[in-house]
């Protein structure tokens, strides 16, 4: 139905509006300023700072902007004398138990109050009396609190409730005893806890690692795109003296509103982590030695020249630019080095001829919300994607029926039907809805006006993962829904557009002679390993990566940091750059190329990563290796893509067996990988490494009934040639069978893939 819009007047002014819209939305649309506190255009009205108090024709009180829905012939003052008083009455109450510590909160010349207070307050108080203070709570390493300053606004309070879907903040006590907080101190869990930082008008919630680090008027903001999940959140990084100290979201409705998530925010930290390489090294005999730049490309340059071309493997992290990892393929291709891979988590690629071009959502991102049916395969969206589990919670609330085959129950802050299933088990489940058109899950996805099935990254690194995508896309093809990607990394989409990947060119174009994917030239028969953005850590089966690694005579790593694993395999750092200190593009998934600009220089003599690959490039006499900036890369790459449909997820390969093996003793392990260690940025941020749970092995109450495990033993888990001893948390989640060990942990990375068989006993 249309919407019916009226005119109304705001301080003598004819203006259109929607019928039933608040005033105050009206005002800011139309440019009229309103001050307020506690309104919040992504939350509900609470009406309860009163600082929007405006005069309404025949009404004697006035009345607040954010709680008046306007009609036809409605007429308001924003500035006269009625309102005016109004206005400074309360900005004086809210005043009353404020401290006066501007000069040392770090929320001084952003603050909100500040700017009301100067506006619409008074220049002195009749109060004159003792003021409260308030206790501060300890909610954890990301946000400090001075809850003195609160003024009770209840923004943090609702966005608990509407956005996080976790009411972890309310209030305690009524009147002038009121106090926001977390009732029974704890550490506030939510992925997305860092936007009450934001949304707060004063200075009682502030980022805690940026504390006392700088004021706002001494930071420069610079636009960027965050770095880790698929999403592409858009950021304003805050430098002070040329180092990044904190990051805020940028609005951009149609991706990330005006949210970003924590590890997003947070992350900026691993910038300046000890592991940094700052300068180039070469190790001889066992010794890392500095060169300068000259001498370690021209060794680099000598390997790469010498190398057998099949015995050669190049291996890129998809958290690398569009043109870092252009640049790659090119580089590695003009030396026939064929083996190239970005796929380091995934190990079933027996379809991957029938893949599309790049695995993307199949919509744009604001669509999700407007689904009414969703089936979510393989994911744990919620860590994984937060933004898009936003999404999914929108429509949730709107009554969209989500549905979710796991290999153990995730926790959704939404209602959701989820099926958790042994990891061997899950084709045997998604084959059964496929086969019943009276399915529950068939029936949904038929019914729904817009439905949608999506194959998040635990599907991705199942070891059948070539029959659960045929599956789910024989389902979608079958109720009609779009099939879709939930890709892991914040370029995964770029890195298949750029070619990296062993059977494609870039633009998805044919490859007469392709190499062979990760998992099968990851072994002691490759002697020379070139690593973009790589660790150990970022690989589905590190155990079979370490393997590989430290057998190889030669392993080049061209990133910004090295741990002390990277140091013992490597044997030439060629120090890189983050997302921060480049220019470059990011392409999400819904197929939107999102470009930046650095914010700040490279530390020591590290060098932006596109720059040292196109040098190396030149150094090995690749030719045509000249571009002078990264536009001209992502321009050439978009040249190729003329005519090109890249948007498509067809996928015509048929359904075929399992290809895994289940040992018949022991237990399935589910590793999936945790939200703070999915690639080498978001590990070093001190910050997000405090918010990591206790490292742990999640098992069924039934086997660890029949093993004599209680919550709190000490298990020992083996994996090939490799143990290690965790504590014991039971979980209802994790199927009979099955382990819940997670990936990308430091503990866990001697063990091998993150889906296979495990040895469980009780230490000691």
């Amino acid at each position: 139905m249309a919407e019916e819009f009226v005119t109304i007047e705001i301080n003598d002014q004819p203006v259109q509006a929607r019928k039933g819209a608040m005033l105050i939305e009206v005002a800011d649309k139309h440019g009229v300023v309103i001050p307020r506190f506690c309104y919040h255009k992504k939350l509900s009205v609470a009406a309860n700072c009163r600082m929007c108090l405006v005069e309404m024709e025949k009404s004697f009180k006035v009345v607040p902007a954010c709680a008046t829905p306007v009609n036809a012939g409605m007429k308001f003052w924003t500035r006269s004398e009625k309102a005016k008083n109004a206005q400074k009455a309360i900005m004086e109450f809210l005043l009353i138990n404020h401290p006066l510590d501007c000069p040392i909160c770090d929320q001084g010349g952003e603050c909100e109050l500040q700017d009301v207070s100067v506006g619409y307050g008074s220049t002195k108080s009749q109060y004159a009396e003792i003021k409260r203070v308030v206790q501060d709570k300890d909610i954890g390493a990301l946000i400090e609190t001075e809850m003195t300053r609160c003024i009770q606004c209840t923004r943090c309070v609702r966005f608990g409730d509407e956005i996080a879907g976790m009411r972890e903040m309310g209030g305690v006590g009524r009147g002038d005893r009121l106090e926001i907080g977390t009732y029974i101190e704890k550490t506030l869990k939510s992925e997305l806890s860092g936007n009450v930082i934001d949304l707060c008008p004063v200075g009682a919630l502030t980022a805690k690692p940026s504390r006392y680090k700088a004021r706002a008027w001494e930071l420069q903001a610079h636009d960027a795109i965050a770095p880790h999940d698929c999403v592409g959140s858009h950021l304003q990084v805050h430098t002070f003296r040329k180092e990044v100290v904190r990051a805020v979201p940028r609005e951009n409705d149609a991706i990330n509103e005006c949210w970003i998530s924590d590890r997003d925010r947070f992350s900026y930290q691993g910038i300046a982590s000890a592991d940094r390489i700052t300068k180039p090294m070469l190790k001889r005999d066992g010794h890392w030695y500095e060169a300068s730049w000259q001498q370690a490309l021209e060794a680099t340059a000598d390997i790469l020249r010498t190398a057998d071309p099949a015995r050669t493997g190049a291996l890129a992290n998809a958290t690398s630019t569009v043109e870092e990892l252009y640049l790659f393929q090119r580089l590695m291709r003009g030396l026939n080095i064929r083996n190239i891979d970005h796929r380091l988590r995934q190990t079933d690629f027996s379809d991957q001829n029938a893949a599309p071009i790049c695995p993307s959502l199949g919509m744009p991102i604001a669509q999700l919300e407007q689904q009414n049916a969703v089936f979510l395969i393989g994911s744990n969206v919620r860590q994984e994607q937060p933004l898009l589990n936003h999404r999914l919670r929108k429509a949730a609330l709107k009554g969209a029926q989500v549905m979710a085959l796991n290999p153990r129950a995730f926790a959704f802050n939404y209602a959701v039907t989820q099926q958790a299933v042994a990891p061997a088990e899950m084709l045997q489940a998604l084959q059964a809805i496929v086969n019943d058109p009276e399915n529950g899950v068939m029936a949904a996805l038929k019914q729904a006006e817009h439905a949608t099935v999506l194959l998040g990254n635990v599907a991705t690194q199942h070891p059948d993962f070539a029959v659960l995508r045929a599956l789910a896309y024989t389902l979608a093809e079958q109720t009609g829904a779009t099939f879709g990607y939930l890709v892991e990394s914040a370029n995964s989409v770029g890195a298949w557009v750029a070619g990296v990947v062993p059977h494609r060119l870039s633009a998805g174009r044919e490859l007469k002679q392709p190499g062979v994917p990760v998992s099968e030239f990851l072994n002691e028969n490759t002697r020379t390993f070139v690593l973009l953005n790589t660790e150990l850590a970022d690989f589905g089966n590190p155990q079979q990566a370490a393997t590989a690694l430290s057998a190889a005579d030669n392993v080049i790593v061209i990133a910004p940091f090295a741990d002390e694993t990277t140091r013992q395999f490597a044997t030439v750092l060629l120090p890189g750059s983050t997302f921060a200190e480049t220019s470059g593009t990011f392409c999400n998934v819904a197929s939107q190329w999102q470009s930046f600009k650095g914010t700040t220089q490279p530390p020591g003599e590290a060098r932006p990563t596109w720059k040292v690959l196109r040098v190396l490039g030149n150094s090995v006499g690749v030719p045509e290796f000249d571009w002078v900036a990264t536009e001209e890369i992502v321009a050439e790459l978009h040249l190729e893509l003329d005519g090109v449909e890249t948007c498509s997820n067809t996928y015509r390969a048929a359904v075929t067996a399992s290809v895994s093996a289940v040992s018949p003793d022991g237990f399935q392990r589910i590793g999936d990988v945790e939200m703070y260690r999915v690639d080498p940025l978001v590990r070093r941020a001190k910050a997000l490494q405090a918010m990591m749970p206790t490292a742990v092995v999640h098992l069924n109450p039934q086997d660890a009934a029949s093993m004599g495990i209680a919550a709190g033993d000490a298990v020992k888990v083996s994996q090939g040639a490799a143990a290690i001893t965790l504590p014991a948390q039971l979980d209802e989640g994790i199927p009979v069978g099955c382990a819940g060990v997670q990936s990308g942990l430091e503990v866990s990375n001697v063990l091998g893939a993150a889906f296979g068989a495990l040895q469980i006993t009780k230490a000691g």
